[in-house]
Parts: structure tokens; sequence; C-alpha cells
């Protein structure tokens, strides 16, 4: 998301202040952003203010802090708030799913070493006469 700030600031060559009077939204705030300071949940009321403000489609900051590819602008902006809200559970139950399964994939690692180590350390005991 700093980049594609810094970036658009450049390009309309304004300056966070600029940017913090036309989006109602802190210099502080916007500073953290662009240089990414700060690591913290973002309102989607911010992003939307910012992605407005620099005349992007208002869920072009929130695709990017959720790590999708951004909206472009002519494209229809969701009225509806439960849609809008679904799609949020959707891409967080995504990355839940892809959490969840490279935490399986590490287990079954783990297992398979540690059943290398039992079963190699049991060639390796004196045997008892």
């Amino acid at each position: 998301m700093a980049r594609a700030l810094d970036h658009r600031l450049r390009e309309l060559g304004w300056r966070q202040r600029e940017l913090a009077t036309r989006s109602k939204v802190s210099q502080a705030v916007i500073r953290e952003l662009q240089y990414n300071t700060i690591q913290r949940k973002r309102s989607t009321r911010t992003l939307e203010a910012l992605s407005t403000a620099l005349d992007w489609h208002p869920h072009h900051l929130t695709a990017i802090y959720e790590g999708n590819e951004p909206p472009h602008h002519d494209q229809p902006e969701n009225q509806d708030p439960v849609v809008t809200r679904l799609d949020d559970i959707e891409h967080r139950m995504d990355a839940l799913a892809d959490t969840l399964h490279q935490i399986r994939i590490d287990l079954a690692i783990l297992l398979h070493r540690t059943r290398e180590i039992l079963h190699g350390g049991e060639g390796n005991a004196p045997a008892d006469d």
C-alpha cells in the first residue's frame, strides 16, 4: 500500500497535507500508510476516503490492504453493505483456509521427521544380551 500511495501522490503532485485535506484523514495516518511505519488494522472508511480522494475506486486501497487486485476505477461499487460484508468474510475465510492448509503441511513434515528420528534411533541403540 505504501508504494501505491507514494506513487499516486507523486503522480498527482500532492503532498500528504493535500491528501489529508481532501480525504478528511489525518496527516499522521497518511504518513503511517505512506511510509509503512506502523502495522495496524485500518478501517474500511479510512481506506475508502483515501481511495476516493486519490480518484481511485472506493475499494482500491482496501483491496491492496487485503492482498487482492484493486478494482478498476470504472468498476461499479457494490451498494449493498451485506454483500460487501459477506465478501470481506469470504476473503478472511479463504485466508484462514490457506493458513490451516499450511499448518497441516507443517504438522505432516514434523510428524514424518519425528518418526524418522524415533525409528532411526532404535537401530543405533546397543542390543541387550
